[in-house]
């Protein structure tokens, strides 16, 4: 028996029925990249005709914007939180690196650079990016600041700093979905890097430095 046959569901209310949309997308966004979003791919997963998603969802370009949104700023809120469990500033820097270079997160930075690119044709998508790397930018930069006041941190411009550290984690991260070998240990070469730019001390900000402090 072909496994395309549509399930047999029960009737459920507008609310439900959306949320199940939006969950199926987010699945096959995850399993299969931004671009495999369709209305008949996220038809299939749920086991219903393409018109009732196309009821639900009629502009795709939405959809798959939004999609990206929820991913992408439940990994902001979740890497907030750990930060904030943390005391100083130097501690949470380290660990904000370490996080975002850890290879358990490569589904989301797949989405990244996937949405970067649909990003140029489809201005939906294009304004979340936008938003979503404020967002980030808000985050990196909360954490520089707050180490310039408590002097841990030696530099006048968070909001640049910041910003360079972005573009690295990014660019380091997008090398890594093709498993480039050219820079062996990233995350210790990163960290080294930061510590330049914020003027904290060599070996403070990878894990066994934070521990000696």
């Amino acid at each position: 028996m072909s496994s395309t046959i549509q399930k047999r569901t029960g009737r459920k209310t507008p609310a439900e029925r959306a949320a199940e949309i939006a969950e199926a997308a987010k699945e096959i966004a995850l399993e299969q990249g931004l671009s495999a979003i369709t209305l008949r791919n996220v038809a299939a997963r749920v086991g219903v005709a393409s018109g009732l998603v196309a009821h639900y969802q009629p502009n795709v370009d939405a959809l798959v914007a939004g999609i990206f949104a929820t991913i992408v700023a439940a990994e902001t809120d979740e890497v907030s939180g750990l930060l904030d469990r943390l005391p100083t500033p130097l501690e949470r820097l380290g660990m904000l690196l370490e996080t975002l270079m850890d290879n358990s997160r490569i589904d989301v930075t797949a989405i990244w650079v996937e949405a970067w690119t649909l990003g140029r044709r489809n201005e939906a998508l294009a304004a979340c990016v936008r938003e979503q790397m404020d967002a980030w930018q808000e985050v990196v930069q909360g954490v520089v600041e707050a180490g310039i006041v408590a002097g841990e941190f030696e530099t006048f411009d968070a909001s640049s700093v910041a910003w360079q550290i972005l573009g690295m984690v990014d660019g380091l991260n997008a090398q890594a979905l093709v498993r480039w070998d050219g820079v062996s240990d990233r995350g210790t070469h990163l960290a080294r890097a930061v510590e330049g730019m914020v003027g904290a001390a060599r070996g403070s900000l990878g894990s066994s430095g934070r521990a000696q402090t």
